[in-house]
Formats: C-alpha cells, sequence, structure tokens
C-alpha cells in the first residue's frame, strides 16, 4: 500500500509518502513540505497549497491519502486555516478518486509511539527509527505527515475488517426486517 500522508496547515503543510503493509518493513519514498507565506492572500495560498499536493500526487501515485482530522483548539484562525488546508487535500484526492483517510493527531500519536500523548519530538524519533532514515524529518510537520501514513498503514486492515463486519451485521438486520 502507498500512502500520502497530510499535515495541513497554511504555512507549512507537511507532505510524506511511505509504502508497506502492516506488520512488515516500511519504506519511505518522499517527505516534504508544501510552503505559502503568510503575507499571500488566503486564496493564492490555497491555490500553492492544491499544487504542491497535486505535484506529490502525480509524482508518487498513492493509493490512499491520509489528512489529519482537524480537532479544535484554542486558536479559532489556527483550527480555520488548517481544515482549509485540510479540505483541499481531501478535494485533491477525491477529485483523482483516491480514498482519504482521516486520523486524529492521538490516533497518530498512539499508532507510532505507543502514547497518544507524544510530543513532537517523540513522533520524529520513532519515524526515523521505523523507517530507518538516518535522522528525523524536518521541519516536524514533514515527520508528521510521515507519521501519518504510518499510521494508515497500520490501520486500515483492522479499520477494514471491522467496517466489514458492520457491513454484514447491518445485512442481517435488513434481512430479519423485510
Amino acid at each position: 500500500m502507498r500512502v500520502l500522508g497530510v499535515d495541513p496547515g497554511l504555512t507549512r503543510c507537511g507532505v510524506g509518502v511511505v509504502e508497506g503493509l502492516a506488520g512488515r518493513p516500511l519504506t519511505m519514498l518522499g517527505v516534504g513540505v508544501v510552503r505559502t507565506s503568510a503575507d499571500a492572500e488566503l486564496g493564492l495560498r490555497l491555490v500553492a497549497i492544491e499544487h504542491g499536493i497535486e505535484e506529490w500526487l502525480d509524482e508518487y501515485r498513492p493509493e490512499v491519502v491520509a489528512v489529519e482530522r482537524v480537532f479544535s483548539q484554542h486558536n479559532v484562525s489556527t483550527v480555520m486555516g488548517t481544515a482549509q488546508a485540510s479540505a483541499v487535500a481531501m478535494l485533491c484526492a477525491a477529485r483523482r478518486g483516491l480514498p482519504v483517510a482521516l486520523h486524529t493527531p492521538s490516533e497518530v500519536k498512539a499508532a507510532v509511539t505507543g502514547s497518544g500523548r507524544a510530543d513532537k519530538a517523540q513522533v520524529g524519533a520513532m519515524v526515523t527509527r521505523l523507517l530507518r532514515l538516518s535522522a528525523p524529518p524536518k521541519p516536524a510537520d514533514a515527520a508528521d505527515a510521515l507519521a501519518l501514513a504510518i499510521c494508515h498503514i497500520w490501520r486500515a486492515p483492522a479499520q477494514n475488517r471491522l467496517q466489514q463486519a458492520v457491513n454484514r451485521h447491518a445485512g442481517a438486520l435488513k434481512g430479519r426486517t423485510t
């Protein structure tokens, strides 16, 4: 499975591509950051993020796009910018017919480090170790994007089995009521 992880942000949107299967060694194919100027008009910043993500989709051809689920913060403007960048990533994936998976920050931290309360340094250290890199990806947004991709690769099989069980159960219930 090849996953593009996106850590959304208006100034720095982390992107990282990881390939592999749950239970097997993972391989980083690429990591980086799509940057925009804080001084630029919002619409132009969103277009720049779109172009950056499209370039990553063209180059790496992922099967899935994993995006950090926006969560409530105290700073409303930060939440809005994150949500807008997140929507751009989802739009780019949907335009290509790619599935989008949303993962919360604590879900990603727990999957990669074993603790949903891990700090950025711990996430970076584990991403470095899991992908057998010589140093943690910089900035932290890039490491977070790789962590999102890793989280999805590891969680997708279990999530798919759970969804299939739910669908079978719903189908069985429907069969009884008709």
